[in-house]
């Protein structure tokens, strides 16, 4: 029986050090990593680690929405793991799948997570909606407003080049095409 540890953050600018550094404790001999959001399907890390382990070996995660926020693809995944004999384990939970009362707890967990993951979805889109209704709109400022476009036009009606006319406005190819 082996223990593989997996260890996940969203973002390029957040660290797995601080999982990497529980999964070392609790012993596991190999970890894998991704660095991708909990709701992409798929994670190549935890593919491999899938895909490394051999029957009787344990999954140890860190807390169980590393393994996922939505409830259909953690119970997917362990249900994946169980197919192959494997166990799971998540440390800040204390969620152990070897017993009946750890599958339970992963089911409520898991649940809760993909709550919480609604829950913060829905405050999102409400500030947004709140903002556009003060007259705010999110998002990158536009580089070429109407008067811009309005330019783009007049010069590409004097025959100019797509890069004369991107210098004389000072915007990019991309935009002269979106705009055009």
């Amino acid at each position: 029986m082996a223990l593989i540890g997996y260890a996940r953050c969203s973002t390029s600018d957040q660290s797995t050090n601080l999982q990497i550094d529980a999964l070392k404790a609790a012993g596991c001999e190999r970890i894998f990593e991704d660095q991708i959001s909990g709701a992409t399907v798929s994670r190549p890390g935890l593919d491999e680690a899938i895909s490394y382990m051999r029957p009787g070996d344990i999954l140890v995660v860190w807390k169980l929405d590393r393994l996922g926020r939505s409830l259909k693809h953690v119970i997917e995944t362990v249900t994946t793991l169980a197919e192959r004999e494997v166990g799971f384990h998540s440390l800040t939970e204390q969620i152990n799948t070897s017993s009946n009362a750890g599958k339970l707890v992963l089911h409520v967990f898991a649940a809760l997570a993909e709550f919480e993951r609604g829950i913060i979805k829905e405050r999102v889109c409400a500030g947004l909606e709140a903002a556009r209704r003060r007259g705010r709109v999110g998002g990158r400022p536009r580089i070429v407003d109407d008067s811009k476009t309005a330019a783009i036009k007049a010069l590409r009606e004097k025959q100019m080049t797509t890069q004369e006319i991107c210098k004389t406005l000072g915007i990019s190819r991309a935009s002269y095409f979106r705009y055009k």
